[in-house]
């Protein structure tokens, strides 16, 4: 067993700066990255179990259904997971290639923002598939990286899964896609989970469950500020928002339920009552929308599957 860890997570301060411009604008917000630290990757894969957050079982539908034949897709040399989390989506992936028995693939590369999270999760993956190369890399995705000599050598293929792209608007999708394109290589791939447009009806109990977990996963949000940035925000002074916008997106905030002013890493913030704090996006995309965007960035779609449902759809685009 093979594991190799890399450490270029985003320094404290990096975050306040980030953290306190985000609180400074007009509409107030912070970027998702934030939401994940331990806890918060935790309750998120919460989430992915409840029974309105479909996502996660159509995607695994797909991924299980096509496995083998997206593994000849993928073909040879490392498997690069961006925002890799839990580590669930990619074993389907390793378990078809297996069944394949060609052994195409070297490595896998785990690339995530939650440093304890990571480590723990590429453990356990290393352990079950001993002989691939493991790499964990504690990065932000959306920055520039360059990558470890011994990965540089090698022929990459890209997985997004989850819909993670939606958390980003138009531009920075296709930014992000773009930097991704000349990270993976001449010869890479990009494997990528994309949610598709359908109804407020489906789409916003998937983001505000019944049960709550998706506003504690918000809520946390505001406990790790008081832990890392010695913020003192009161959760019970807040309140979780999420709905559809007619835009093509759902909107995913922490409304203040009163006015108030709160202390982040020695900044005053005010806020007033019934101001919104946006932690997310969720952008929603047709299948030939999506394509355009990527067709824009550089890629050439080559396949795309859909669940059974037409709710979720997986793409392999070739550099």
């Amino acid at each position: 067993m093979t594991l190799r860890f890399y450490d270029f997570h985003p320094s404290l301060g990096d975050m306040r700066t980030e953290i306190l411009q985000g609180l400074r604008q007009p509409q107030k917000a912070i970027a998702p990255k934030f939401l994940y630290d331990k806890t918060g990757a935790e309750l998120f894969n919460a989430v992915c179990e409840l029974p309105e957050y479909y996502l996660t079982r159509a995607e695994m539908a797909i991924l299980q259904s096509r496995g083998e034949e997206i593994a000849r897709l993928i073909g040879d040399g490392a498997l690069v997971e961006f925002g890799s989390g839990s580590c669930q989506k990619v074993q389907i992936l390793l378990d078809a290639q297996r069944r394949l028995n060609n052994g195409a693939l070297s490595a896998y590369v785990s690339l995530d923002i939650s440093k304890e999270h990571l480590l723990e999760s590429c453990q356990k993956l290393a352990a079950l598939y001993p002989e691939l190369e493991t790499d964990a890399i504690c990065a932000d995705y959306t920055q520039p990286l360059v990558w470890p000599e011994e990965l540089a050598r090698r022929r990459k293929v890209g997985f997004f899964p989850g819909s993670s792209i939606g958390n980003l608007e138009p531009q920075e999708a296709l930014t992000f896609l773009a930097d991704s394109r000349r990270l993976l290589g001449p010869e890479g791939g990009l494997l990528i989970g994309v949610d598709l447009q359908k109804s407020a009806a489906i789409l916003e109990p998937a983001y505000a469950d019944a049960q709550g977990i998706s506003a504690a996963f918000a809520l946390n949000l505001l406990r790790r500020l008081n832990r890392e940035l010695g913020a003192d925000f009161d959760l019970e002074r807040f309140t979780y928002r999420a709905f559809y916008n007619p835009l093509g997106r759902i909107e995913m905030s922490l409304v203040s339920l009163r006015e108030q002013t709160v202390r982040v890493a020695g900044e005053v913030v005010v806020f007033r009552a019934g101001e919104s704090l946006l932690t997310e996006y969720s952008y929603k995309y047709s299948v030939d929308g999506f394509q355009a965007l990527a067709r824009k960035a550089g890629y050439q779609p080559k396949q795309v599957w859909l669940d059974e449902d037409r709710l979720f759809s997986v793409h392999y685009l070739q550099v």
